[in-house]
């Protein structure tokens, strides 16, 4: 297997800028893994692309505005952070691991002022070239903080400032629990209608929770792809949902992972009953650094719904581990072909 293999041309007109003028107006791209049929469709009919019995799966983390703009002590230079997660500091003192810009000029012991009220956070360790641990005041707030300044982390490939809008539509409907710093895209283009007419149809949806991490925008590099490790990411499976999961393994129904992220988080917490005879997952929490690549035994996700992913992720490479390189390689020429809109804010995928 080689890092090549994953590659493939996108003119950059095809990659979304802005999300569409109402969220279930995508585009849906249908992949059949046994006849390898791919036919257009729009995201509205997805409750008549699926059957009674089929249970789809979302991931309900919440995105921080947690990309916060400040300067560096004693330098007008703008400095930009995004907050990626809290760690264990000193006592009564928040500390972050963030990813900066310009890092090299960050060094342990200087002082950022962040937001318009200008909070310190003094850089207490240079983990890597590019992260920082930084240390916010005794008692600070900073999720109310994050809330009031913060800017959505848009991925690097939208060429714009994040607006008001982008507020509301880097979310998904099923957002609940903050701690993502990237959308689970594949439920951005899900609306009330939509879920209505999956519930009416007999396709209930259950919750896991991922909380996507920015390694989900680290590049493979390795020319062997397999050599790629991945950043550690806190899921949690409510027993609620374990439950659901199994029930549907029993009546033959189909789980249909809605994003690479629930593919991930289910099949981390993968557990064989019955000697092998019926797989489910585990309730309770932990981290995931699972990266799924060909070939891979897929126990519990029958179809996926997904967004066209940059060349060379990982995020492709478990596209291609689950429906096969070749056909997912017709698929994305496909697209190409007829301007699909490719990435966050772009258009899906049904892989059946």
């Amino acid at each position: 297997m080689r890092l090549d293999d994953f590659d493939y041309d996108l003119p950059r007109d095809l990659i979304a800028q802005e999300p569409a003028a109402e969220r279930d107006a995508s585009r849906l791209l249908v992949v059949d893994r046994k006849t390898e049929s791919i036919i257009h469709h729009r995201f509205t009919e997805l409750p008549q692309l699926l059957v009674p019995g089929d249970r789809l799966v979302v991931n309900d983390t919440r995105v921080v505005p947690a990309r916060v703009f400040g300067t560096r002590n004693g330098s007008p230079g703008r400095v930009e952070v995004l907050l990626l997660a809290p760690i264990e500091g000193a006592a009564g003192r928040p500390t972050f691991q963030a990813m900066a810009r310009p890092a090299r000029k960050l060094t342990r012991g200087q002082t950022v002022h962040l937001g318009t009220s200008r909070v310190p956070a003094r850089v207490v360790q240079e983990v890597d070239e590019k992260t920082r641990l930084l240390e916010f005041p005794e008692g600070f707030a900073v999720g109310p903080f994050l809330e009031r300044e913060g800017h959505v982390p848009l991925p690097p490939y939208i060429r714009r400032e994040d607006g008001a809008l982008d507020r509301e539509r880097y979310q998904t409907l099923f957002a609940r629990h903050p701690g993502a710093v990237a959308a689970p895209t594949a439920g951005l283009h899900f609306t009330p209608q939509v879920v209505a007419a999956l519930e009416a149809a007999g396709i209930p949806i259950t919750r896991v929770t991922l909380n996507v991490g920015a390694g989900t925008f680290a590049p493979v590099v390795e020319p062997d792809p397999r050599d790629h490790v991945m950043e550690r990411e806190y899921y949690r499976i409510e027993p609620e949902a374990a439950a659901a999961v199994t029930a549907t393994r029993r009546t033959g129904g189909r789980i249909v992972a809605v994003g690479t992220t629930v593919v991930r988080t289910l099949e981390t917490a993968e557990e064989s009953l019955e000697d092998g005879a019926l797989w489910t997952v585990r309730p309770g929490d932990g981290w995931s650094e699972k990266f799924i690549y060909p070939p891979y035994t897929f126990h519990l996700v029958d179809a996926l719904l997904t967004n066209f992913h940059l060349p060379r992720s990982t995020l492709l490479i478990l596209v291609a581990a689950f429906a096969g390189l070749p056909l997912v390689r017709r698929a994305y020429h496909l697209a190409v072909a007829e301007r699909y809109r490719f990435y966050s804010y772009g258009d899906a995928m049904l892989i059946l």
